[in-house]
């Protein structure tokens, strides 16, 4: 049953990639509205690209919910009812919290900010692409890199020379897996936090939840540390170290999202024995965490409590 699951989502995902550059089918601008009013650099070649991930968290956060409810991997009339349901989704719009899609616009200006008060010159995008990190995350290897040369050449033809990226997964796709299926993606991927300072933070004493990608990865563990430490944060050797710190379950979302609602369960449990504050970095494991923390932890992005 997960097989005919994972051919029904590969092709929801590819048709909305091919229509419009987004793995899900939701609202035309969806990922667009955070620019109004901010300047654009056009003669800069770095650009600040969001991929819309913290616009689709919302979107991804609804899609689960009905994944969940329909019980895509029960097996069964549940099962067969799941892809008759997946079919029609992938035609209609999946409709967000409109107060979260505002959130991720508030939190890119404030990455957008943050960049600009170190003086860096950045140019946005016309309009934002996703970068296919979930075909590769599916183990879908061909349609990930058809398309990955496509988002190349979208880059290419822009103009673009080096890309800063707000979030793990889409840096870690195009700094380690694009250069592998993409021989002349030469442009040079910066991550937005190995760019911005600290001036304290408006939370204190929170825990961290760290990004798999960030800290394990990508070697960020100690860059998120160093921005984050003004609010003296509340560390623990298991729940909160470099290699030892609980996933949110965001892996298996989209094929599992019972086990993946499990998973996050743990985490907030884990979380919440530190503090009822918890700053993530990465738009997956918020999405996660608040589908599981009923309340008992309160979540907050990297950029949110920065100051």
């Amino acid at each position: 049953m997960v097989e005919s699951w994972i051919s029904e989502l590969r092709s929801i995902v590819i048709h909305s990639l091919e229509k419009s550059w987004l793995p899900f089918p939701t609202e035309a601008g969806i990922c667009e509205s955070w620019k109004q009013g901010l300047e654009s650099d056009r003669e800069s070649g770095t650009v600040l690209y969001t991929s819309c991930m913290y616009h689709l968290a919302p979107v991804i956060e609804k899609a689960v919910e009905n994944l969940e409810k329909f019980g895509v991997t029960k097996g069964g009339l549940r099962s067969r009812l799941a892809g008759v349901v997946a079919k029609t989704a992938g035609q209609l719009l999946v409709r967000p919290d409109q107060s979260e899609i505002r959130r991720a616009d508030e939190v890119i200006r404030k990455i957008y900010g943050l960049l600009k008060r170190r003086g860096i010159r950045i140019r946005l995008l016309e309009r934002e692409v996703y970068s296919g990190a979930l075909l590769y995350e599916l183990g879908l290897e061909k349609d990930f890199a058809d398309y990955a040369q496509r988002v190349a050449k979208f880059f290419k033809e822009a103009g673009v020379r080096e890309i800063i990226t707000v979030d793990p997964h889409t840096h870690y796709i195009l700094e380690k897996v694009y250069p592998r299926y993409v021989p002349s993606f030469d442009f040079k991927v910066l991550s937005y936090i190995d760019l911005i300072d600290s001036n304290g933070t408006a939370v204190k004493s929170f825990a961290i939840h760290d990004s798999c990608l960030y800290a394990r990865f990508l070697g960020r563990y100690d860059v998120v540390r160093k921005l984050l430490s003004a609010g003296e944060p509340v560390e623990h050797p298991y729940y909160t170290g470099r290699d030892t710190s609980g996933c949110c379950g965001g892996p298996i979302e989209s094929l599992f999202p019972d086990v993946a609602r499990k998973v996050a369960q743990i985490r907030v449990r884990d979380l919440a024995k530190l503090s009822k504050d918890v700053v993530v970095q990465c738009p997956i494991c918020y999405v996660n965490l608040k589908r599981a923390s009923n309340g008992e932890v309160r979540l907050y992005y990297l950029p949110e409590v920065l100051l």
